[in-house]
C-alpha cells in the first residue's frame, strides 16, 4: 500500500519543467481551504495546524510550524471551498527524527477523528525527509478526483516523541460547489410573485412569505 521514493511515489518539484513562478501557481489549493473550519487535531499549540498552509514561496519561513503534542501523530481535517482534484502533496519537516515518515490520506470524511484512522486509507506514503519543501508524492488521481474535504493522518515519524511540519503544499484543480438544493429553497423561500408570473395557478395570497 506505501509507496518509497524509490518506487516512483513521490517526486521533486525542482524537476518539474515550469520555472519556479509557475511551480508556485501550482501549489495554489491552500487558497481552496475553508481555514476557518481546518482542524488539526493533537496539534501542542492551539491554531498552529493551519499555519503550515501557506504559499509556495513562503514554504521556508520556518516561523510557522505544527507539533505534536501527546504523541507523534498528526490528524489534519482539511475542509475545501469546492470540489478538488488532488494531483500532488509536499511534506516538509525539520531535519531530525520529528520529520513525519508515514502519511496516510482520507477523502471526504469530515470530522474525521483518531479512532476512524482504524479504517483503510485511500492512499497511504512512505515518506522522505524533506527540508525544502521539493518532494511530491503524487496521488491516485482516480480517487482523489472529487474531493471536498481532505483528511492527512501523520501516523509516525523517524523516531521522535513528537512530529514537527512545517509545510504542506497541495497541488491539483478545484472547481465550484454547485449547490443546486440550497438555490432551489432559497428561491422558493423568496417566493417572487413576479417570477411565478407565467406559471401561476395559485392565487398570490397563498404565497409564504
Amino acid at each position: 500500500m506505501s509507496h518509497s521514493h524509490g518506487g516512483g511515489g513521490c517526486r521533486c518539484a525542482a524537476e518539474r519543467e515550469e520555472p519556479p513562478e509557475q511551480r508556485g501557481l501550482a501549489y495554489g489549493l491552500y487558497l481552496r481551504i475553508d481555514l476557518e473550519r481546518l482542524q488539526c487535531l493533537n496539534e501542542s499549540r492551539e491554531g498552529s495546524g493551519r499555519g503550515v498552509f501557506k504559499p509556495w514561496e513562503e514554504r521556508t519561513d520556518r516561523s510557522k510550524f505544527v507539533e505534536s503534542d501527546a504523541d507523534e501523530e498528526l490528524l489534519f481535517n482539511i475542509p475545501f471551498t469546492g470540489n478538488v482534484k488532488l494531483k500532488g502533496i509536499i511534506i516538509m519537516g525539520e531535519d531530525d527524527d520529528s520529520h513525519p515518515s508515514e502519511m496516510r490520506l482520507y477523502k471526504n470524511i469530515p470530522q474525521m477523528s483518531f479512532d476512524d484512522t482504524e479504517r483503510e486509507p485511500d492512499q497511504t506514503f512512505s515518506l522522505n525527509r524533506d527540508l525544502t519543501g521539493e518532494l511530491e508524492y503524487a496521488t491516485k488521481i482516480s480517487r482523489f478526483s472529487n474531493v471536498y474535504h481532505l483528511s492527512i493522518h501523520i501516523s509516525k515519524n523517524f523516531g521522535a516523541d513528537t512530529t514537527k511540519v512545517f509545510y504542506i503544499g497541495l497541488r491539483g484543480e478545484w472547481t465550484e460547489l454547485r449547490r443546486h438544493e440550497v438555490t432551489i429553497c432559497n428561491y422558493e423561500a423568496s417566493a417572487n410573485p413576479a417570477d411565478h408570473r407565467v406559471h401561476q395557478v395559485t392565487p398570490q395570497t397563498h404565497f409564504i412569505s
